[in-house]
């Protein structure tokens, strides 16, 4: 049985109950509690009793809008996978029955790993990745159908897209996928990027079914990928269901008119903030279609709570990446962080706190010690300061300040960090312009701005198409940085998941991501290694990656001309017993590491032995 089907069925019986939330659980759980939202006209005048020995109802909650209940139920860890009833009566007369089940979790489903600095993550917009069902293009009751000529409008792409090109994310080397959010956005327009939800419990139907989500979900854990959902807490769509009848004044941040946010980040951790600014920055709303929500609501922040356990439990996640982390209730988000890791300890969250300082973004790290006492529980950051030093190091020339020894005084504020090798690397995504427009269209910067993505510390990501040198300018609008993958429609002339379909330059840096990123699952020094580095000279920055058994050399020659012979007895004190290596990028041995020759704007990649190869 699909753990939403007896539910829906039972709403069908009548009009009384328009929603039950979450639509099942399961027995098991770490927590023994469970709080139900249950909505329907007038609800709050029945009288409520659950037929089951073993389930207590703590609390049963009416709020000032008598269309909801929320009641909190208690159910041992004795209990066995069931279902029990909920009985509706009105002056002692039965009114309503509804059959709630109580599901049997996987056997290791609390133990299951989540993503972490061994994987590679490849970040896919749904909507411009692949159409695999153009049945689902037009679905009746969705506001916005399919347009590929329009820039923000749906393309079409969807979960059987998706489905059908693992292979190619596959053969790239990546063990993971975030996908930009895939629950129902049914906007009037622009809802093809997923940030607008309307509906927190069902997959938006024009890119597939919840069933879909799952199995999608379970084939890439066949194939050895990891499965990461976005999430967002910080607002909903203007069109969710819920918009139209809330369930209380405080269930979203009001103003008296529309108030933009000032998106000042720095509001939440600066000791001396006004309050006005503050409430502005994580109060006010990201945009007139966007209402942001209110987890100082505590039911509301238990029904969100409650839905991230729902996701995980159902579509077998590995990894959740937060939106917007800092932005809605920061104690609130902790709360829920910590309730996702009790229940999952081997869980990752990675959020979204855009800010490009390492001083400031370090606060929101698990574990800092803030001076306010404040602690996320939010184990992996977006490793924001880092992007923007690779689109500039790349770029500039050598100086004390500029060039690469931006990506070494980076690496030198780990020691903010609790964990830095939980932090996620990453040139670009779907918020900002394209890596390689960046880098002047460079495709040698490209490459070395690659190549520092998959050999730093932390956690690699990568954006759909930077395989095949997409271009765009965010500065002139999203639709530039989310174009439709080539080869994802039946009627695209190109076809960029085959070899043959892509340019000798595509080829190159598609094959060069694939090269680094197989022959890193299988090194621990680039997975899990430790991390030692010497400061940029004559423009050249080398660093090393290495465990007790392994040693990487990585050598990022940033001059324009010629080719620089470099001498390394500058890194005797990590070379030690090491006389030979061989360059993992070309395959070519080197008998000696007296000194190294790199050309101009180039990389080498260099295993390390102590034995002639």
């Amino acid at each position: 049985m699909e753990t939403s089907d007896k539910a829906a069925k039972n709403d069908c019986q009548n009009n009384l109950i328009k929603r039950i939330e979450p639509p099942n659980w399961w027995v098991g759980m770490d927590s023994e509690e469970l709080q139900l939202m249950i909505y329907g006209k007038e609800i709050a005048s029945l009288d409520l009793a659950i037929a089951h020995p073993s389930i207590q109802v703590r609390k049963v909650s009416k709020v000032e809008n008598s269309n909801y209940l929320f009641i909190d139920l208690l159910l041992p860890h004795t209990l066995e996978e069931t279902e029990f009833t909920i009985h509706f009566s009105q002056n002692n007369k039965l009114v309503h029955t509804h059959i709630y089940p109580l599901l049997k979790r996987k056997d290791d489903s609390a133990n299951r790993q989540g993503f972490d600095s061994g994987d590679a993550i490849y970040l896919l917009m749904p909507d411009r990745f692949s159409n695999g069902n153009p049945k689902i293009d037009q679905v009746d009751g969705m506001l916005e159908s399919v347009d590929r000529k329009a820039p923000h409008g749906r393309h079409g792409g969807d979960l059987q897209g998706i489905s059908n090109h693992l292979d190619y994310i596959q053969e790239m080397g990546f063990t993971s996928i975030w996908l930009n959010p895939v629950l129902e956005n049914n906007q009037e327009h622009s809802s093809y990027h997923g940030y607008a939800i309307t509906d927190f419990y069902t997959i938006d139907p024009r890119f597939g079914t919840n069933k879909e989500f799952k199995e999608l979900s379970q084939e890439c854990h066949k194939r050895g990928l990891k499965m990461i959902m976005d999430m967002v807490f910080n607002h909903c769509g203007s069109n969710h269901w819920w918009m139209h009848d809330l369930p209380m004044f405080s269930w979203i941040n009001q103003w008296e008119e529309f108030t933009r946010s000032n998106y000042r980040l720095s509001t939440i951790s600066d000791p001396y903030v006004a309050k006005a600014d503050k409430d502005l920055s994580v109060k006010g709303w990201f945009d007139t279609h966007m209402p942001d929500l209110n987890l100082e609501n505590k039911f509301l922040l238990t029904y969100m709570i409650q839905n991230s356990i729902w996701w995980i439990e159902y579509a077998g996640l590995q990894g959740i990446r937060m939106d917007t982390f800092p932005y809605p209730d920061q104690h609130g988000m902790a709360i829920w962080a910590q309730r996702i890791l009790k229940e999952y300890p081997n869980f990752n969250i990675v959020g979204e706190s855009w800010i490009n300082e390492a001083s400031k973004l370090c606060y929101w790290q698990k574990d800092f010690p803030n001076q306010d006492g404040y602690n996320s529980y939010l184990p992996s950051l977006m490793d924001f300061p880092m992007q923007q030093a690779i689109r500039h190091a790349f770029n500039e020339e050598e100086s004390w300040s500029t060039g690469l020894v931006r990506l070494y005084n980076t690496l030198a504020d780990d020691h903010l960090y609790p964990n830095p090798m939980n932090m996620v690397v990453f040139p670009d995504n779907h918020d900002e312009g394209r890596i390689l427009h960046m880098l002047d269209n460079n495709t040698y910067k490209l490459k070395m701005a690659l190549t520092y993505v998959l050999t730093t510390r932390g956690i690699p990501q990568i954006y759909y198409g930077t395989e095949l040198l997409m271009n765009g300018n965010g500065l002139e609008g999203h639709d530039k940085i989310r174009l439709d993958f080539p080869g994802g429609w039946k009627s695209d002339s190109i076809n960029g998941f085959r070899k043959q379909g892509r340019s000798k330059e595509q080829n190159q840096i598609f094959n060069h991501i694939k090269k680094l990123l197989n022959y890193r699952k299988k090194s621990n020094a680039l997975r899990y290694g430790k991390t030692l580095h010497f400061i940029p000279e004559d423009g050249i920055y080398i660093y090393f990656r290495f465990s007790n058994t392994e040693t990487v050399m990585v050598v990022l020659n940033n001059n324009t001309t010629g080719k620089s012979t470099i001498l390394l007895n500058r890194f005797k004190e990590i070379l030690g017993q090491y006389r030979y290596g061989t360059n993992i990028l070309t395959g070519r041995k080197i008998q000696s590491l007296d000194k190294v020759t790199a050309k101009a704007k180039s990389v080498l990649v260099i295993e390390l032995t102590s034995k002639p190869q």
